[in-house]
């Protein structure tokens, strides 16, 4: 009953941070809010305990398996024991091997020609208009809106909204906050094995968790962006199609297409990961001159996890972990989930408890992070360069709104699986 009562405060919590720093409280549409929470837990629900939505969860983690060792071939012929292959001499430091350049993200590149591959099929059109359709019944979204979210869950904060760029001028300004904040509660697919294997040696399924925290976290998003940002429900609500520039003619050419368009992201994510931890290690050495505060030295990161201690105490994790699990939090905004997962990777086991990484796994699924931010708003100024001013204001909110979506997945997960 704590648990209940902790993660009910929790999720009461996180609305009126919302409905704080509400555009228009009179205008807060709660249909929709109320049916994106509602559809969250459903969702949750159905992955978690319905065991034939169980068993295509535990499918797609052994697929991931899968992927993780065929990208390890290709690696290993590539870039020989830098990605994978036979070490020529003996490793006395374990894990110095693990070149996460060479190791980890070619994965970047057999996700999206394997996604490329589904989309020249119809797979995921089929999945995506799915839960389109359920997001439209459910919340009374438009077309647009709807599969814009729906496609989130498979593609990237800037993929999605491409897919629907026909639509975007037309979208409101609540129903495009709500787009760019979906693409902050979720991670792309091209990612997610790579964030599944950092949590796989001490989570068991973890793809599914990854895949169940990605599709949940879209309805939560929602809900808390019709909050900050309403708009109005129009009766009109056409169904919206997907739109693709210059589409594959074959299945090998959708995979040489689908490399050819993984590419930018696996450019993007090494830039971003360079470019973001030299930024913060600037600020921090300047920070580094103040006084010690505790002990410890002055840092970004010291000053988001103070503000993130009570909110992980809200989604579960017992009050002794809230250091560290904060620390995590902070990590994952200031810099970004990558480095946040590969942080909670490498914790010892008596750290944080079993269940708090789970939860943590949930919480941390997600772009909101001042990075992926400056993406968002550089990508949607290319493709709506008449609301770029509207853009960029909305490139900070989106960042509250995507961590408060993931965090109430979190405390989702927490419930479901118990302590």
């Amino acid at each position: 009953m704590a648990d209940i009562a902790r993660s009910l405060l929790a999720f009461l919590c996180f609305i009126l941070v919302a409905f704080a720093v509400s555009e228009d409280r009179r205008r807060i549409p709660w249909r929709v809010v109320l049916g994106g929470l509602a559809l969250q837990l459903a969702v949750a629900l159905v992955l978690v305990h319905f065991p034939p939505a169980r068993r295509a969860v535990m499918l797609a983690n052994d697929a991931a398996d899968a992927l993780q060792r065929a990208t390890e071939a290709g690696s290993g012929f590539v870039f020989g024991y830098l990605g994978g292959g036979p070490t020529p001499f003996e490793e006395k430091t374990p894990g110095a091997g693990f070149i996460l350049a060479f190791k980890a993200l070619p994965m970047v590149l057999t996700i999206s020609a394997l996604a490329s591959l589904l989309f020249y099929w119809g797979v995921l059109q089929r999945i995506a208009g799915g839960f389109a359709w359920a997001l439209r019944r459910s919340m009374g979204l438009s077309g647009a809106l709807a599969l814009g979210a729906a496609v989130h869950i498979f593609v990237g904060m800037i993929e999605a909204p491409l897919l629907i760029r026909p639509y975007l001028a037309r979208m409101q300004r609540g129903e495009l906050f709500a787009l760019m904040s979906c693409g902050m509660a979720g991670v792309a697919g091209t990612v997610m094995v790579i964030y599944a294997g950092f949590v796989a040696p001490f989570l068991p399924d973890a793809l599914g968790h990854i895949l169940i925290a990605s599709v949940i976290a879209t309805p939560a998003a929602i809900a808390v962006a019709a909050v900050m940002s309403p708009w109005d429900i129009y009766k009109e609500n056409a169904e919206a199609q997907l739109v693709v520039e210059n589409p594959p003619t074959g299945a090998f050419d959708a995979i040489v297409k689908g490399v050819a368009d993984g590419v930018g992201p696996l450019v993007g994510i090494v830039s971003v990961l360079l470019t973001t931890i030299a930024l913060v290690s600037l600020v921090n050495m300047a920070l580094a001159h103040l006084p010690q505060i505790g002990g410890e030295t002055p840092s970004l990161q010291m000053a988001f996890a103070l503000a993130f201690r009570p909110v992980v105490w809200l989604i579960g994790v017992p009050w002794s972990e809230t250091p560290a699990a904060a620390s995590l939090m902070a990590t994952k905004t200031v810099i970004n989930e990558f480095v946040a997962y590969r942080d909670m990777s490498g914790l010892g086991v008596e750290t944080l408890s079993p269940r708090s990484r789970l939860i943590l796994t949930y919480a941390l699924c997600g772009f909101a992070n001042f990075g992926s931010m400056g993406i968002l708003v550089g990508g949607l100024n290319v493709m709506l360069p008449g609301r770029r001013a509207e853009v960029t204001r909305l490139g900070l909110r989106s960042i509250l709104s995507g961590t408060l979506a993931t965090c109430m997945s979190a405390t989702v997960a927490g419930l479901l699986y118990g302590g």
